[in-house]
């Protein structure tokens, strides 16, 4: 990526006007707007989205990255190597203020299964180069290399896992939530702006704008497409559909969650099926990879409700009652019907909290912010997937700011049988250096199998008859730029759920 940024600078330096503005005398106005970087993602067979933002001032506390008005006339290029020798495709989009000057093109028609790389031009300037892939088409089964993560809190640490993911190329990065964090400024490394727990549309932009600045982060957004899901900071800690986990910052929660999903879509990759409406923004989605696999992207904080006796870990029988869901009743049935069609080798779940049981003593206490808090919306969805002949999908998961693998089980009071399996990843920053000596496996939970307290993410690269999974670590976020290692390795083998040595 190093070369790749330096030609882009040389080329950005020798760049002339090539777009129209809107509004008289902006385009002498405006400095270099691209200092959000470049994004792709949601990946087709026919093509993907490119995504940019003009911010030249992006952490003004109006939100507006230094912005007029007035809308803007932002050129996209596509081309099928980084010189961009020959444009295969161009066009303009326009960067309206009403999205904070944010740019979303989907792109179609494009050729299955081929590596493009794209750049956008705006008053005279022209932004970094990213690199996006499309899909193989249907029919088709090439290996798919991707990385996975969740949880970067700016103040914990330094992106440098990021940076370690972008110097993989892998063909796509799933990130499954706490992009951001809302909180204040706190007493790590490095300080979020604004300083106080953000709750305007205002706000939300700027600390989107503050993670975006990262230079780790936007080389990984610009070496693969992401395939992205939030999480609960996105918003609120430990928020459960418009049901507040305390009452600070006083506020109507309804117009702040509206914010928030506002917010959250100007800054990702995401198709138009995915902007907001008010307070709604339908997450849930899913993507393929040819045949080889179907990529089943899950929300479990808009539609839930809230957790059974108050959050943390608990012994709480109301955790079992069949009323309750973590997705709702409309997401649980799309996502059992999805697992019954089989499209491809390999069913992946990305969503959000730690999915297989998990003890924390005797007595049975679970977790209440986890699918141990909504124990029939699970059941109902793994003999969903049983019922439906599918052998056993892979849950992808974040949160936790831990690595863990586990099997699922059809009963865990008997380990009778293995249905499913589980790849928990640890966080890029939150929860800071951690331990590589804790011990967080037990007797308690015989399906789970490893856990690791470092930062870092998870390296799946998956075939039509296995996938290999790498679980990625950096001994320090602390301290910038560590190298990365692996702590340890799986087979997952098609048709054959569980873990296996590699």
């Amino acid at each position: 990526m190093t070369e790749l940024h330096r030609r882009t600078f040389l080329i950005g330096s020798l760049a002339t006007a090539g777009v129209t503005l809107v509004g008289a005398g902006v385009a002498n106005a405006i400095s270099y707007p691209f200092t959000l970087g470049v994004a792709s993602g949601e990946p087709a067979a026919d093509g993907f989205v490119i995504w940019t933002r003009l911010a030249p001032s992006p952490l003004n506390a109006d939100g507006l990255g230094g912005m007029s008005g007035a809308d803007v006339a932002v050129e996209w290029q596509v081309a099928d190597d980084q010189y961009f020798t020959l444009n295969l495709r161009t066009g303009t989009a326009t960067a309206q203020q009403a999205w904070a000057h944010s740019v979303h093109v989907t792109l179609t028609g494009l050729q299955p299964g081929r590596e493009y790389w794209y750049r956008f031009r705006a008053a005279g300037h022209i932004s970094q180069v990213g690199r996006a892939l499309t899909a193989p088409a249907v029919g088709t089964s090439p290996a798919l290399s991707m990385l996975f993560t969740s949880c970067s809190h700016f103040e914990a640490g330094y992106f440098t896992a990021y940076r370690r993911m972008a110097e993989e190329h892998p063909d796509l990065i799933l990130h499954l939530g706490d992009y951001i964090y809302e909180g204040g400024a706190g007493s790590g490394v490095r300080a979020h702006q604004p300083s106080a727990e953000i709750s305007s549309l205002a706000n939300y932009r700027v600390r989107h704008a503050q993670y975006k600045r990262d230079v780790d982060l936007q080389a990984a957004h610009a070496v693969a497409p992401w395939a992205v899901v939030w999480d609960d900071h996105e918003v609120e800690n430990n928020y459960a559909n418009l049901t507040r986990a305390d009452s600070s910052p006083a506020g109507d929660f309804t117009a702040r969650r509206t914010a928030a999903y506002k917010a959250y879509y100007e800054h990702m990759p995401l198709r138009s099926a995915q902007a907001p409406s008010g307070a709604n923004l339908q997450l849930y989605r899913r993507l393929r990879w040819g045949s080889l696999a179907t990529l089943h992207l899950l929300d479990t904080r808009q539609y839930r409700d809230d957790q059974a006796c108050g959050d943390g870990t608990k012994l709480c029988p109301a955790a079992d009652d069949p009323a309750r869901t973590i997705t709702g009743a409309t997401q649980e049935s799309w996502l059992v019907d999805g697992l019954g069609q089989r499209l491809g080798t390999w069913d992946l779940i990305g969503q959000q909290v730690f999915f297989a049981q998990r003890l924390a003593a005797a007595d049975g206490s679970k977790s209440m912010d986890s699918w141990d808090g909504y124990t029939a919306n699970r059941t109902r969805i793994q003999n969903g997937w049983q019922a439906r002949g599918n052998p056993g999908p892979v849950v992808l998961t974040g949160d936790v700011h831990r690595h863990w693998a586990a099997n699922i089980m059809d009963d865990y009071a008997t380990q009778h049988r293995i249905i499913g399996t589980e790849l928990v990843s640890t966080s890029i920053t939150s929860g800071g250096d951690g331990s590589a000596t804790e011990t967080g496996t037990s007797s308690l939970n015989p399906h789970v199998k490893f856990y690791k307290n470092q930062r870092g993410y998870v390296r799946t690269v998956t075939s039509s008859t296995e996938m290999r999974v790498d679980f990625r670590v950096v001994d320090k976020v602390t301290v910038r730029d560590y190298p990365i290692k692996t702590a340890q390795s799986y087979v997952i083998e098609a048709g054959n759920p569980g873990l296996q040595a590699p």
